[in-house]
């Protein structure tokens, strides 16, 4: 038991990003830049046309503040679009956490910064979900055509 105290605690932060009905929970960790998800290397992200989504967190804080963490991102629900707006929030969204809570104030405000003039969305989630169908019409605005005759 004492040994394990002894042991330094392991620098983390969990932090999740939704959008519509997906979930990504993103775990970050000191380490030495790997990013994964659902176990695969980040580079391999399908469908290849919305990768650079993903790596626009990256791209716009630049690799220098990434090679000192691991992050590792599960992603459900929803669908291709939205587990990768999901997944790019989730990862924002641990970086400023965890440079928050281990390095230093303002190298998190200036993360924060940044993020937020490129994209609000990669820091705050979009509240907006899909209506419910209502009874008189196929959707949940729509009604069915009046006929007289």
């Amino acid at each position: 038991m004492a040994d394990q105290a002894s042991k330094k605690k392991i620098q983390s932060v969990q932090t999740f990003g939704r959008k519509k009905t997906a979930v990504a929970v993103a775990y970050c960790k000191q380490g030495r830049g790997l990013i994964k998800i659902n176990g695969c290397p980040i580079e391999l992200v399908k469908p290849e046309i919305l990768r650079y989504k993903v790596f626009e967190p990256m791209l716009l804080i630049g690799n220098q503040r990434f090679c000192t963490v691991d992050i590792r991102v599960r992603v459900k629900g929803g669908g291709y679009t939205s587990q990768i707006y999901a997944i790019r929030q989730a990862i924002s969204k641990a970086i400023v956490a965890y440079y928050q809570k281990y390095v230093d104030e303002a190298a998190k405000k200036e993360i924060k910064e940044i993020l937020n003039t490129y994209d609000r969305t990669l820091l705050v989630a979009d509240p907006r979900r899909c209506e419910p169908k209502k009874y008189g019409g196929p959707g949940a605005r729509a009604r069915y055509q009046k006929s007289y005759r």
